[in-house]
């Protein structure tokens, strides 16, 4: 299964537009490695305004990096993070069936292993 769209047609996660999604929805795989999608439970309003978030704590974070500001750095390194959890991509798994993480995993060394094999 997918991730789920939004009712606007916009994929619930911009990431299953460009790369292969695992069938359950749960991942998208990049160079071999699975990363966890956005929790497709998030309603669209609450999925752009974390978006929106992530991508302005990414612009800080950047900027203090070139600022050399390391204080400024760390504090839109936490809002990144805070984001990322929100939006389920980080912290506790959004699914509820009990299933392990393989967040940051290599497909191959996952139950994925099969389904990516067939990707190519």
């Amino acid at each position: 299964m997918a991730p789920r769209g939004s009712a606007s047609g916009v994929p619930a996660d911009p990431a299953a537009m460009r790369y292969p999604v695992t069938p359950d929805g749960r991942y998208f795989v990049v160079r071999g490695r699975l990363w966890r999608c956005t929790n497709p439970g998030l309603d669209d309003d609450t999925r752009a305004s974390l978006t929106h978030e992530l991508m302005s704590a990414r612009r800080a974070k950047q900027t203090a990096m070139r600022q050399d500001d390391k204080a400024a750095r760390e504090t839109a390194r936490a809002r990144v993070d805070a984001a990322k959890q929100a939006l389920g991509e980080r912290g506790p798994v959004w699914w509820t069936d009990g299933a392990p993480d393989y967040n940051r995993h290599m497909a191959r060394n996952t139950p994925y292993a099969g389904w990516f094999s067939d990707q190519a």
